[in-house]
């Protein structure tokens, strides 16, 4: 799951510029996240039903 993991080290970038005060990056990187995490959920979707329709054939 390394698009997971990229996500989270995204959200963490964005929680360390926030704190600093980089407010414009922490809120880039925020939605750079929620990108990472809705590939992440896409892709899943997709396995799964792959799978299944593998197991039909």
């Amino acid at each position: 799951m390394p698009v997971l993991n990229a996500a989270i080290v995204v959200f963490i970038v964005a929680i360390t510029a926030a704190i600093f005060g980089f407010k414009d990056f922490a809120s880039d990187a925020v939605l750079v996240a929620k990108i990472l995490v809705g590939v992440f959920i896409i892709f899943t979707i997709a396995n799964y039903i792959r799978i299944k329709l593998l197991k039909r054939s």
